[in-house]
This record gives C-alpha cells, sequence and structure tokens, in this order.
C-alpha cells in the first residue's frame, strides 16, 4: 500500500504529520460515502482537563453547557474573544476523570494557554495531551457497526438539538450540552461517536496494538476526510473561520453554543446576533466549475461577485461525485443564484 504524507505534497499545511492518501484518492472518498474506512487523524492537538471542578469549570469559560458532562458524554464546545469572534473549537469527550478536549493541529497551544490562565483557585489541572492520545476516525455509514465488531463499543447514534428560533422562551432549551456524542471505553483508549462516523481517542503506547484490531478496516487519506468533510458542509477551525467569524456565520451554534445558559465570554454578541436573526456572513457549499483550472483554490482565496469580494474560500476538494466544491463564508446579502467566481473558476451556491 502506496503511504503519500501532506508534507510531501503540501510542505506549509498545518496538516503536515500524516497520510494524505494511499495511492487512490477518489476510491478513499467512495468507501467513506458508502462503507467505512479508517484515517489517521494523530496530528490533532489534544489537552487533557482533569479534576474534580473540570466540567463546572468548563462550563463557565466556554459556550457549552457543560456543569452536568457526566461519564460517557461528549459534545463540543468554542472559546470566544470578548467581542464573540471564534478563537477556539474543541471536540469534548469525558471519561469519569478527565475531560479529553481535542482540537485543530496547532490549535492546542492557544487553547491551552487560555485555559491555564483561567485556572485561578479552581480543582483543575489542564495539560498538553498530544503526546498521549492520538486520534483515529472511523468514517462512514458502517463505522459504528465497524467499531462494535472489533473493539466491543456499542455506540448510540449522535443528538444535536435545533437552534431555536430568534427570541425563543427562556428555559426552552433544555440544561445539557446541545449535542451529545456516545462515549465508551474501549482497550487502548475511547470511542466517540459524531456525525461523520467514530472518533477514536488513542493511548499512543497502545496505538499499535488498536491499528492490529483495525487491520481489516481500508485506510483512507486526510484529503478523503477533508472531501466528505466538505460535502456534508462540516466547518472547520482556521478553515471556515477568520478573525470576526462568529458562531452563527459557520453554522457552529447548533453543535457548541448554548444558547440559554448563564454568562461567558463574548455570549452578549451571540444572543444580540441571534435574536436579530440577520449573522454578517454565511457558510455555504460552492460548486466550481473546474474548467479554466482543475486546481482547487488556496484557503482564504476571494469570492468575487461583479468584480467585488464578496467572501472566501475555506476548504476545497476534488469530490468523486460532486466534483470541484469549496465551502465558502459569504456575506449574508448574496444571492442564492449568484454567478460567482473564484480565483478563475466560475461558482455557483450549492443548491440544496
Amino acid at each position: 500500500m502506496t503511504t503519500v504524507l501532506i508534507q510531501d505534497l503540501e510542505p506549509e499545511s498545518a496538516d503536515i504529520g500524516v497520510p494524505a492518501h494511499y495511492g487512490d484518492p477518489m476510491r478513499e472518498q467512495r468507501t467513506l460515502d458508502t462503507a467505512v474506512g479508517l484515517v489517521d487523524r494523530s496530528n490533532r492537538d489534544v489537552i487533557a482537563v482533569p479534576g474534580v471542578e473540570r466540567a463546572s469549570w468548563l462550563h463557565t469559560l466556554t459556550t457549552q453547557h457543560l456543569s452536568d458532562l457526566r461519564e460517557g458524554q461528549g459534545t463540543e464546545l468554542l472559546v470566544l474573544s470578548p467581542n464573540g469572534h471564534v478563537e477556539q473549537h474543541a471536540m469534548v469527550t469525558e471519561d469519569g476523570t478527565t475531560a479529553w478536549l481535542d482540537t485543530e493541529p496547532g490549535a492546542g497551544a492557544g487553547l491551552f494557554k487560555y485555559l491555564t490562565m483561567m485556572q485561578f483557585f479552581t480543582q483543575v489541572e489542564p495539560r498538553d495531551a498530544t503526546a498521549e492520545i492520538a486520534v483515529l476516525s472511523l468514517v462512514g455509514p458502517e463505522a459504528a457497526a465497524t467499531a462494535a465488531r472489533l473493539l466491543g463499543v456499542e455506540l448510540a447514534e449522535p443528538r444535536v438539538f435545533d437552534v431555536p428560533g430568534p427570541k425563543f422562551a427562556a428555559g426552552s432549551v433544555p440544561n445539557e450540552p446541545t449535542a451529545l456524542y456516545e462515549v465508551r471505553a474501549f482497550d487502548g483508549g475511547l470511542a466517540r461517536r459524531v456525525p461523520l462516523g467514530v472518533d477514536l481517542l488513542v493511548q499512543r503506547e497502545r496505538l499499535d496494538d488498536v491499528l492490529g484490531k483495525l487491520a481489516d478496516v481500508p485506510r483512507a487519506g486526510l484529503w478523503a476526510y477533508e472531501a466528505v468533510r466538505v460535502a456534508r458542509k462540516l466547518p472547520r477551525l482556521g478553515w471556515e473561520t477568520d478573525h470576526r467569524t462568529i458562531p452563527a456565520e459557520a453554522e457552529l451554534l447548533a453543535p457548541a453554543v448554548h444558547l440559554d445558559k448563564g454568562c461567558y465570554r463574548g455570549q452578549e454578541t451571540i444572543a444580540r446576533v441571534h435574536h436579530l436573526g440577520r449573522p454578517p456572513r454565511r457558510l455555504e457549499l460552492l460548486h466550481l466549475d473546474g474548467i479554466a483550472s482543475d486546481h482547487p483554490p488556496a484557503k482564504g482565496t476571494e469570492v468575487m461577485l461583479d468584480g467585488r469580494a464578496v467572501g472566501f474560500i475555506g476548504t476545497a476538494v476534488r469530490h468523486y461525485e460532486l466534483g470541484m466544491v469549496a465551502l465558502a463564508v459569504l456575506k449574508r446579502n448574496v444571492a442564492p443564484d449568484a454567478s460567482l467566481l473564484v480565483g478563475e473558476s466560475a461558482a455557483a451556491i450549492d443548491a440544496d
């Protein structure tokens, strides 16, 4: 099996350290979309938060309702600036003694610094656990069944609450995480059910053992994972966000923001924008014609309309069915049928 690493193709990428593909990216995409494949995401940063006050402490610092987070639960959280802009996004996995926060490669240092600054006299002991834990992902419609068969963990479907409408009644949002991902321990780590499949938080010292149990699962590279993520319109910190992004612009409200909890940094902006119902920008899936160029546009490429910039490209990929597509953050007033230009490629907003 040919293994091509990200750094062999994109040496400046934030995703260096994991395979881009194993020789056939399109076949790998199809596997993730129709069956199940194993993706190496071990370059993700991981922060461990043990301590008896971890749930209430994280509840006060982040956008998610975590005060009653229990063993066997996972969710998502954001850290916002005082003005409500997204600074950090992390997945949460609670095992009964520690809340494990995994985030984008390179983002862990900022998250760890913030948590350490806010520790004060709270009974928590955050630490950088990237050297302890590797993240792998079983992706596809057969992911949960594969985890049950090979790792012995039964995991319920993810549950994500709908975002309440503007001016919703106080108390109408349940006092629990807005996204709930079941977590189960297995020999060598933790399994977390997520929208794309099952994430595995594996003890690095047990990585070979776990990979051995999963030896029959087809491998897929990060390129295939990203293509599936883009098609599902799932945002990624640092790709579909910039220094001005608020959660509503990147479709992060539903999985990561509890709109009816107590105060947290940036909450006033979130509440004001939600009750007005008019976020300045929105996340869209774009179809690119690929005629002028067969190379997906780079992250940050401007989206143009009638000669003016109306947004930017986050992640652009070649999808095995959809062709060249990209996630873009666009100004709210861009019409759904607008004729857009991305570099040399004509672009259209996905009708679905």
